[in-house]
């Protein structure tokens, strides 16, 4: 699923350490990462996506790729297990550049790589991003927007609303493992109606509820722009029934599959 992307005019990769680790809720964390070469990222906004390298288990530092261009998948995975990094797919939830700070929001699955290495992340534990731009690129003409996601994507969407005009008018439905996990003191604009869905043990892959609830709404009137992103059931679901339920132009819609239940992500 490769959706349209605003890649960064310029990137290379860059090696940080941690700062800090906080704990949000039980589904949820954040590392704040930091460091001198902090100030090659130009912050975007919005659901700007980097890819976060740390080491595997039993690694004694993390080896980064060099290229920083599409050459740097090849190396990575030329690289022995003993010395290849984990490298995932992660949203900026905040930057502070005059703090050479940045903060990136784990939703905690299980064992899963990434969700061990943030749960064990201490200060000056090493990791390293490399940005790949952003994929939220609402066209002109749209009265309203969708924004769709289950907890992979929270992160991503609270970004959206935290950068947001004041006049953003949205339908947001957010889906999370638990009642404790809903968030509610989120910024957005007074446009905006957020509707938290906990699955609090029930069945049904995540973004199962997510799905239903927006096919159960009535929805807002005139053209609008979708967002939606999670487990790749939920985006290609949500787009099918946009376009062929409600007539939803396919350009008006920006759907993205982070994860695959049941299958791990390469590197």
């Amino acid at each position: 699923m490769l959706p349209k992307v605003r890649a960064p005019e310029t990137r290379r990769m860059i090696t940080l350490e941690v700062l800090a680790s906080t704990r949000l809720s039980p589904g949820f964390t954040t590392v704040t990462l930091g460091g001198p070469e902090l100030e090659h990222l130009t912050p975007m906004g919005h659901d700007q996506i980097v890819r976060l390298f740390f080491p595997r288990e039993g690694q004694d530092r993390l080896r980064m790729p060099s290229f920083s261009n599409e050459a740097w998948m090849a190396e990575l995975l030329l690289m022995p297990k003993s010395r290849r990094p984990w490298v995932r797919n992660f949203t900026i939830r905040r930057v502070r550049p005059e703090l050479g700070e940045v903060d990136i929001e784990f939703a905690l699955h299980g064992d899963a790589p990434a969700s061990s290495w943030a749960r064990s992340a201490r200060p000056g534990s090493p990791a390293g991003i490399f940005d790949m731009g952003m994929s939220y690129l609402p066209p002109a003409g749209v009265s309203w927007q969708l924004l769709v996601g289950e907890e992979s994507a929270v992160p991503a969407i609270l970004a959206i609303l935290e950068h947001a005009p004041p006049s953003l008018v949205a339908e947001v439905f957010l889906e999370v493992p638990r009642t404790a996990d809903i968030r509610p003191d989120i910024v957005a604009p007074e446009g905006v109606r957020v509707h938290w869905l906990a699955r609090d043990g029930a069945d049904g892959l995540p973004g199962t509820l997510a799905l239903e609830a927006v096919r159960r709404s009535p929805l807002r009137p005139g053209r609008f722009y979708t967002w939606v992103a999670g487990e790749t059931r939920l985006p290609t679901g949500l787009r099918r029934h946009l376009v062929n339920d409600r007539g939803v132009p396919k350009s008006d819609i920006a759907f993205l599959g982070y994860w695959r239940h049941g299958r791990s992500s390469p590197g």
